[in-house]
């Protein structure tokens, strides 16, 4: 079933996110090769692709797990949590229509 993660950033988290990001793309590379993966991607600060220095409020990603069990998992092991760029992350299912 695919479920969406929506993730909070905690304020002022742009510097910790830009440490963690390889480790944290190389996890959403796996599910990409495995085809588990619908979209993943930030929220930028500021309306624009590219905030600079304002940063990113959070992200969102669907992508397919077995149950919602194992989609709270595999959020708890994302390294922008250990690293504490995350404050919160909301999992709900989702219902793809398009």
């Amino acid at each position: 079933m695919l479920y969406l993660l929506y993730a909070e950033d905690h304020a002022d988290s742009l510097e910790k996110r830009t440490a963690v990001r390889p480790a944290h793309l190389a996890r959403l590379q796996v599910l990409q090769d495995e085809g588990r993966l619908i979209l993943a991607g930030p929220l930028p600060a500021v309306d624009s692709s590219d905030p600079g220095s304002a940063g990113f409020t959070g992200s969102a990603i669907v992508a397919d797990f077995a149950s919602l069990e194992e989609a709270q998992a595999w959020a708890n092991a994302d390294p922008y949590v250990a690293a504490g760029v995350y404050r919160q992350v909301t999992i709900k299912p989702f219902r793809r229509v398009f």
